[in-house]
């Protein structure tokens, strides 16, 4: 079963989506309200797609149980990763990718996003995607799983494109762990079109512009 999901189409019969993943303890409404904001009429025909994960305790916030693409154990984020819950994660956007096809959108008309955690995952499933992606939307975010990245990458998508927007005061994800994250895509091959912002663990409107231009390069009809 796919996740249960909140969309939006800004035009009928979409020609292509956005799968866009929410943070950590957030859930599909979070990111609604970007779509007037973001979107350009010049733009072919959208739907976006904005799935709700699922309700797991979080080790790092007491085993409180919270919407999470995968438990995180510590602070710094990479140790004892979850992989098990981020693999469940990359499963669950694979089956979102697969529907938008059952719905007409090719592969090649889809671009992941993703906030923090769903960043993460965003990465995780699209490098890992078997057939070529339009490519990711990567805010406020860092790339797990690293060791296993270099052999897992699909061929499909070893130039993928990648926007990445990150707050210089982010106290969640530091800036450092997005840097490192963005040289390692670098060196595998990606254009990344790296943005900072005076910011914390959040979106400004600086960010929704840029990524507003880099979107409607990266949405051909």
């Amino acid at each position: 079963m796919p996740l249960p999901t909140v969309e939006t189409e800004t035009a009928a019969s979409p020609t292509h989506s956005v799968i866009w993943l929410h943070g950590l303890g957030a859930d599909g409404n979070d990111f609604a309200p970007i779509v007037p904001e973001l979107v350009d009429p010049a733009w072919p025909a959208l739907r976006f797609v904005f799935p709700h994960a699922p309700v797991r305790p979080v080790t790092v916030n007491g085993g409180m149980p919270m919407r999470a693409w995968y438990d995180i154990a510590g602070v710094d984020l990479v140790s004892r990763q979850d992989e098990s819950g981020m693999r469940a994660s990359i499963a669950s956007v694979d089956a979102l990718i697969a529907r938008e096809n059952e719905r007409g959108v090719p592969t090649s008309h889809i671009l992941l996003a993703g906030f923090s955690q769903g960043g993460a995952i965003a990465l995780s499933a699209g490098l890992r995607h078997a057939h070529r992606l339009a490519g990711i939307i990567a805010l406020s975010t860092y790339l797990p799983m690293q060791e296993s990245v270099v052999a897992e990458s699909s061929p499909a998508n070893s130039a993928l494109p990648i926007f990445w927007g990150h707050g210089t005061a982010d106290p969640i994800v530091p800036l450092t762990r997005g840097v490192t994250s963005r040289d390692l895509l670098q060196s595998l091959g990606h254009p990344v079109s790296w943005h900072t912002y005076p910011m914390p663990h959040s979106v400004c409107a600086e960010e929704v512009a840029d990524l507003r231009q880099w979107m409607t390069q990266h949405l051909q009809a």
